[in-house]
């Protein structure tokens, strides 16, 4: 079994983003941190965040280039200090091997810029059975209007 059979999302290479930039544009448009995890694919300190308190009601975009990832009744509580989401917005995320730390896992980007966003665990909650583990810093929040 594949990738994508496992964890959904669909592997592209780096020329294939909807949304691109040169590497002085990213730089300009992110600050360090969000340029460290998205371009660089660096990870947050656990708990760092304040996404991972969000608890409102609304959809986690691609602080990138705004694509909507997540909707947040797809959030929950794991326990590792970073936001995690058991399904993405349909289409929203590709998925590749990340064999970097001498560990094999599967790495989550936005489907439209390529921007590196986490990992994708099979120790999730039901019905998926899947954890989104998103760094925070990688997203932004748009709260639903009332």
């Amino acid at each position: 079994m594949g990738l994508s059979e496992l964890f959904g999302g669909k592997a592209r290479e780096a020329g294939e983003f909807e949304f691109q930039l040169t590497d002085e544009e990213w730089r300009r448009r992110l600050t360090p941190e969000q340029y460290h995890v998205l371009r660089g694919h660096g990870t947050e300190r656990a708990g760092s965040c304040a996404l991972n308190f969000e608890k409102r009601a609304g959809r986690f975009t691609c602080a990138g280039c705004g694509n909507p990832l997540f909707q947040s009744g797809k959030k929950f509580e794991s326990g590792t200090g970073w936001p995690s989401f058991d399904q993405p917005l349909e289409g929203a995320v590709g998925i590749s091997e990340d064999n970097s730390y001498m560990m094999r896992r599967t790495e989550v980007h936005c489907a439209r810029c390529g921007g590196h966003l986490g990992h994708v665990f099979p120790d999730g909650p039901p019905p998926t059975g899947l954890r989104y583990c998103i760094n925070g810093v990688a997203m932004d929040f748009a709260p639903a209007e009332a």
